[in-house]
């Protein structure tokens, strides 16, 4: 006798398998727990009355319903706890999948040249996954760039891919960072003002606000006088702000270091010492001009 095969599956929508008969056209349940561990019998969709109906099973044994398995896929049943257990398993992972998609979120793309549009920025986007959203934010009263954007994209993978290079958009090195990335995620309000450190004296303010106007719109330049080798930088969006915290940028052939500019009145006597006139002078100093120190200063 020629050896039979029958057709078994996990569910009825998944591609069968074909698992080996016995001599004399029985199926030992340990034959079908050898490919599908855990299994307990088998089931099939009877032809006539489209209900599922059980395989007979003694001691071990699958028999063949009336005496031929034909050519049925059969289902393979499991204990209930097993399955409820692999239905708990199923549900873990889609918790899993659903919260590894809800940490996409929108990117800030800086340095975007003026003349870029939306349309321009989601064909270069495209080309790394598929875009939910892109938006080039604009000025409200004119139109026109202010030289950033942002996007998002539906996988959390390309978007680590993104954030992980740089990029040339039309004909402009940019780059995309998550807008709150170096922020406290209790803090309840983001400053929209950057602390700029290691400035050089022959560093104006016309030059600091021409620079940073690259990144976004600037509303205010502050460099303290007497000249302290630091400046700070005030941008019309938060999120602009932040994104550049934490970088190293070179301005007139100098690297300087950016940061968050937050109140640190109670340690600044900590941070310049020497200032003219004390600690009490450099707080009044910054009391009126409303800047603050940074939470480190480089």
């Amino acid at each position: 006798m020629s050896e039979l095969y029958i057709r078994v599956a996990e569910d009825e929508s998944e591609e069968p398998m074909e698992i080996p008969s016995e001599d004399d056209g029985t199926v030992l349940l340990s034959s079908v727990a050898a490919q599908f561990p855990g299994a307990c019998g088998l089931r099939y969709r009877n032809p006539e009355s489209q209900c599922m109906r059980g395989v007979r099973l003694v001691e071990g044994v699958l028999h063949a319903p009336e005496s031929d398995w034909g050519n049925l896929v059969y289902v393979v049943n499991y204990p209930k706890d097993n399955k409820r257990k692999m239905d708990e398993i199923d549900a873990a992972s889609a918790v899993k999948i659903k919260r590894g998609f809800q940490k996409t979120s929108d990117l800030i793309v800086l340095g975007l040249p003026w003349k870029t549009t939306e349309q321009d920025l989601k064909d270069y986007f495209t080309t790394f996954g598929e875009v939910i959203m892109v938006q080039v934010k604009r000025d409200a009263k004119t139109g026109n760039s202010k030289g950033f954007g942002f996007v998002r994209f539906t996988e959390y993978e390309t978007q680590t891919k993104v954030i992980a290079q740089r990029h040339m958009i039309d004909g402009r090195w940019c780059d995309c960072k998550l807008p709150n990335s170096k922020a406290c995620p209790d803090e309840p309000m983001r400053s929209r003002k950057i602390f700029v450190g290691r400035c050089t004296e022959d560093m104006t303010t016309d030059e600091l606000r021409q620079y940073f106007m690259q990144y976004g719109e600037v509303t205010d330049v502050f460099i303290p006088k007497p000249f302290r080798a630091f400046a700070f930088v005030t941008f019309a969006d938060d999120q602009v702000a932040q994104a550049l915290c934490g970088e190293d940028l070179i301005i007139k052939g100098v690297s300087v270091h950016i940061s968050n500019a937050e109140p640190k009145h109670n340690n600044i006597h900590q941070l310049f010492p020497n200032f003219p006139g004390g600690s009490a002078s450099l707080a009044a100093m910054f009391d009126r001009s409303q800047y603050q120190f940074p939470s480190s200063h480089v």
